[in-house]
């Protein structure tokens, strides 16, 4: 385990899949990051690369060659290497090998940076093509969220306060993790979500293009929240595991396949492309 750490902030990220293990508030003693309960869900802050969700048949292909790939991909279950700490900031990286090129057939060097300022964690995705060719890719965050956060409140005291008038319907998924071919009305002319547990019995909460791109988790009851930013990803996934005391707030670049996915990598919804040479950066923050 690694920590940063400054006057109001302790962040522990694990290189296993350079998750987020711990965001600790010094100032009101409260800790944010869901503790990975295996009765629930093992995880904390899983990194999606090079997919996000599952894809059709677990398989895609390229140039009308297939490959395998589990759901979002296998960057979560590889040790990242320490490229660079200080005490405000870490960088992480992977890099394709053996095992990779033989399901993704790309070079790629992968980072993650952790940064705190004052009581905002900052982390950033990097995606370097040092291939020849173009590359194709899908990266996304998977951060849950302790709650309640306050020990006396309840889950259902809590709301998603968006930070702009929403009209965004859910995209269902399938039993086979595909996103369905409609949406179902979810947020109509408001910016409050009310969360209660029974709102992910049907597994995550899948929405396009909002117009939002900061939330905040608030309570009524409590002045005790936050606030996660997101911008640049066009898609947001929200979801807990069944009865888990946890929310999930993920901004994605990618989505799974749909169900009427051709399995052609290249005409996946919401695939990067990526010139040999370029980079690709974003970010999302939490200010706890």
């Amino acid at each position: 385990m690694y920590t940063i750490e400054n006057d109001l902030l302790k962040v522990v990220i694990n290189p296993l899949g350079a998750e987020l293990s711990s965001l600790f508030n010094k100032a009101n003693g409260h800790e944010y990051v869901w503790n990975g309960d295996p009765k629930f869900w093992a995880k904390q802050s899983p990194v999606l690369f090079p997919i996000v969700g599952t894809l059709k048949n677990n398989s895609y292909s390229i140039n009308e060659k297939s490959y395998e790939l589990t759901r979002h991909g296998f960057a979560r279950e590889k040790v990242f290497k320490i490229s660079n700490q200080t005490a405000a900031s870490i960088s992480f990286e992977l890099q394709n090998d053996e095992q990779t090129l033989s399901v993704y057939p790309f070079e790629f060097s992968f980072s993650l940076i952790y940064t705190i300022e004052q009581n905002n964690l900052t982390v950033t995705y990097f995606v370097k093509n040092i291939g020849n060719g173009e590359m194709l890719f899908s990266v996304g965050a998977h951060p849950a969220f302790k709650l309640p956060i306050a020990d006396e409140l309840a889950y259902e005291d809590y709301y998603l306060l968006f930070n702009k008038i929403e009209n965004a319907g859910r995209w269902p998924i399938s039993a086979e993790g595909l996103i369905e071919s409609a949406p179902t009305a979810l947020l109509e002319n408001t910016n409050r979500l009310p969360l209660t547990k029974s709102l992910f019995y049907k597994d995550a909460i899948v929405l396009k293009n909002i117009a939002s791109d900061s939330v905040e988790l608030k309570s009524d009851k409590n002045p005790i929240g936050f606030t996660f930013t997101f911008k640049g990803f066009p898609y947001l996934g929200i979801w807990a595991a069944k009865d888990a005391d946890f929310i999930c707030i993920e901004p994605w670049c990618g989505i799974a396949d749909s169900v009427n996915s051709s399995q052609v990598f290249g005409d996946k919804e919401g695939i990067v492309k990526l010139g040999a040479g370029e980079v690709f950066e974003r970010s999302w923050d939490v200010m706890v």
